[in-house]
């Protein structure tokens, strides 16, 4: 997410979605909950959090800042946007001063914390980009352009940057992220036609310069916003395999449930990389607010309870090997951050600091309530944070109905079951997808 950027997806409310099955359904559906998700490498997941990054104004100072918080975080990872506009804008080698001040110090200060450093590289300079010749002639290096949504025209000026950056940190630097959403609906970040090609195709040179320049530097492709699979999909036939070491993905809605839809979206296609989820978080704008980067506001205290919930969830799961909060500290407008813009921190930043520095841990249980209103039974609850819920109605022994639910903001539910099924001698069960029936919380009436 870059600051003050319309980008989200509309935030899911309480809905009963999934098809219900008929009354008289006997059988149920496996979820294979846990077996698939047990980490079997002993290398724990890398968690950390997403910093402001570069902007015209940063100095070394902000960057002492972010570091000190991140390393009171017990953070292992920052991920920091490092636009090639602002670092590289008027020319191919030719290094703004004043962004590399910044920039050296940021990498300096990781590596003496022993933090991590995700570079997230994206944004073409004025001279480099494939925008439109009416869009680059009103480009102005260090001012705002939509030039700078375009990816580059030729993906060798890429690579050179890439190979320059990796050339300049050669130890601090864990991860190089080439550009940022190219799935992204709202074309702020990579504009124009053919998109999985021309991704693809920088995908490839950059992979080649890093790879060239510092081999144990981990590639990320990707930063995908969608999990339906149809942009990967598309990745995949225009031949991104190959050419990174892992996936990095952004989910805000249904989190849990989106890493699992990519993880069998890659498995499909003959993909074993791990997912890196460096953009997950929630803004605890509400009341002020309802939505906020059209993401639905939480409060202090669901923000807090939220990130807990999402690493440990993470904890054991194989396939992802790195978890970044968005973000640090408000600002832009926003309030994701675990910090206020006035340097504050919040209730999540305790949390998030205890969750990064022990993050094996039960989740919060899920939560039932029955009660009879109108000749049916109201069932409500609550349960963690990213995933769907399930809910089976048994009489006796025999499943009667089965309905999926996604948790309202607060991560609360609540649905009306069938008159169908009576009031009486009815035994329900619920439990989140991730965490599976053995962690159900059941009551009956």
């Amino acid at each position: 997410m870059q600051r003050a950027a319309s980008k989200r997806l509309p935030p899911r409310y309480l809905a009963a979605i999934a098809l219900l099955l008929c009354v008289l359904c006997a059988t149920t559906t496996s979820l294979a909950a846990g077996s698939t998700r047990a980490r079997t490498s002993a290398t724990p997941l890398l968690g950390g959090v997403n910093i402001q990054g570069l902007g015209a104004g940063s100095t070394p100072v902000d960057a002492d800042f972010e570091v000190a918080q991140a390393k009171a975080l017990h953070a292992k990872l920052i991920r920091a946007e490092l636009p090639w506009s602002v670092l590289e804008p008027r020319g191919a080698g030719k290094l703004d001063p004043r962004a590399l001040a910044y920039t050296d110090r940021l990498m300096n200060d990781a590596a003496a914390a022993g933090i991590g450093v995700i570079v997230l590289a994206d944004s073409s300079p004025c001279w480099a980009s494939a925008a439109p010749a009416s869009i680059r002639a009103k480009c102005v290096p260090g001012r705002g352009s939509r030039a700078y949504g375009y990816p580059p025209a030729h993906a060798a000026d890429f690579a050179a940057f890439a190979r320059t950056l990796v050339e300049r940190y050669p130890t601090q630097l864990t991860a190089f992220e080439v550009w940022n959403e190219p799935d992204q609906a709202n074309e702020r970040y990579f504009a124009g036609p053919h998109k999985p090609q021309r991704y693809a195709a920088l995908l490839a040179a950059a992979d080649t310069a890093v790879k060239q320049a510092n081999p144990k530097v981990t590639v990320l492709a990707g930063s995908l916003v969608g999990s339906n699979g149809v942009f990967l999909k598309l990745l995949y036939k225009a031949g991104i395999k190959g050419h990174y070491d892992g996936l990095a993905v952004h989910f805000y809605t249904l989190s849990l449930a989106a890493l699992r839809a990519t993880h069998a979206v890659q498995l499909a296609n003959g993909d074993s990389t791990p997912l890196w989820f460096d953009e997950f978080g929630w803004s605890d704008c509400y009341p002020r607010h309802k939505i906020q980067e059209e993401q639905g506001c939480v409060t202090a205290a669901v923000q807090a309870q939220n990130i807990t919930n999402m690493y440990r969830a993470l904890s054991s799961t194989s396939y992802v090997a790195a978890a970044a909060l968005y973000e640090l500290q408000d600002g832009g407008g926003d309030s994701f951050g675990v910090i206020t813009s006035h340097n504050g921190h919040k209730p999540s930043f305790t949390a998030m600091s205890n969750v990064l520095a022990s993050p094996f841990g039960a989740v919060s249980p899920v939560t039932l309530s029955l009660r009879k209103s109108g000749g049916r039974v109201l069932a409500a609850g609550s349960g963690p944070v990213g995933d769907y819920m399930r809910l089976e109605a048994f009489q006796g022994s025999v499943l009667r109905y089965r309905a999926a639910l996604s948790l309202d903001r607060f991560n609360r539910f609540k649905l009306a079951l069938p008159k169908v099924l009576g009031t009486h001698n009815l035994r329900v069960r619920v439990y989140q997808q991730w965490t599976g029936p053995s962690k159900a919380a059941q009551r009956s009436i």
